[in-house]
């Protein structure tokens, strides 16, 4: 026998029908927390987040297995920076290509117009001065260009006029000096750290001005860059590097008490800059992204120097969002 099939209920009509309705929406809605924000309570108010951030950031640890996952995820735009895409490396690679074919170029012209070029690199910890300095000497000729980087003053050393021992460290006509860190340890690293006094630190900043003064009266080419990061930033790289065995001698003990004195280290910057950026200025990069950092810090110099057969085309303008005035960065002023 054939069973006749049942006949559909009517419709519901009038206001149970709207019932109806609203509450299938609102079932779909509390289904579909992960693509639709569905009320308050599915997404943290930012007073909230930042709470949570706060929190991750103050019980960080090198030696934690892994990273909080809030800290990674707040890394690349940490500070302010601009940019939320990464540029692609091979476009990276070929834009550093020409830019060290230009950086030859500018060593054949200081070698043979007898030209002394000094570059100091300074900057948070773990911001990329020593990748930087890599990929600007990478191809040049090592006998004409040397890296300074300086270990703690010896007793003898410490007994000397303070930029004594960096004097020693000076270019002769036709070389580049580039220094790993240099005099400026005076202005942050060590005051911030307790190496000198607030004193000494004080009687530099009015004394590296008129040292300043005479070197570029001499025709010394002076060049200071200082390469900025975000806290998450730096917190994500010193955990990197002390995951990694083979970075792990880059870990100093003032790298790891840096995150603590973040905003000690960002009042001593800031009054190094007010108090030091005539007569020679200063360039600050923004170095979240370590491929855009390099290429900035490359075409800042080339940009400056009007050595013979210069590719304007290859060296190209600094990006102006991530390569900053001295001053210019002073004003910006972003979340510390």
């Amino acid at each position: 026998m054939t069973k006749k099939p049942a006949t559909p209920a009517p419709a519901p009509k009038g206001k149970a029908a709207k019932e109806k309705v609203a509450k299938g929406s609102a079932a779909k809605a509390s289904v579909s927390k992960g693509s639709v924000t569905t009320s308050n309570d599915a997404t943290p108010e930012p007073g909230r987040r930042e709470a949570e951030l706060s929190a991750a950031v103050a019980a960080f640890s090198v030696e934690a297995a892994e990273l909080p996952p809030l800290i990674a995820a707040h890394a690349y735009g940490s500070g302010g920076y601009p940019y939320s895409d990464r540029p692609k490396r091979k476009t990276y690679e070929k834009e550093l290509r020409a830019l060290q074919i230009e950086l030859l170029k500018l060593q054949e012209w200081v070698k043979a117009q007898r030209e002394r070029v000094v570059i100091v690199f300074e900057g948070r910890d773990a911001a990329g001065k020593g990748g930087t300095i890599h990929r600007l000497t990478q191809h040049l000729n090592p006998r004409f260009v040397h890296v300074v980087a300086l270990d703690k003053p010896t007793e003898v050393e410490a007994g000397q006029w303070y930029f004594q021992r960096y004097i020693a460290h000076l270019p002769r006509r036709g070389e580049i000096a580039v220094f790993d860190r240099s005099w400026y340890n005076r202005a942050v690293v060590e005051p911030v750290m307790g190496f000198c006094t607030p004193a000494e630190s004080a009687h530099f900043l009015t004394q590296v001005p008129i040292f300043e003064k005479m070197l570029r009266d001499d025709g010394i080419r002076l060049f200071k860059i200082w390469l900025d990061i975000g806290r998450e930033m730096q917190l994500l790289r010193l955990h990197e590097r002390h995951q990694d065995p083979l970075k792990r001698w880059k870990l100093s003990p003032v790298d790891l008490a840096a995150p603590a004195r973040w905003d000690a280290i960002a009042e001593a910057r800031d009054t190094m800059i007010e108090a030091s950026q005539a007569p020679v200025p200063w360039s600050v990069v923004l170095a979240n992204d370590k491929m855009r950092a390099r290429i900035g810090v490359i075409r800042q110099i080339l940009a400056q120097i009007p050595y013979e057969g210069r590719d304007d085309g290859a060296v190209g303008i600094p990006d102006p969002a991530i390569v900053l005035d001295g001053r210019a960065f002073l004003g910006r002023r972003p979340a510390r």
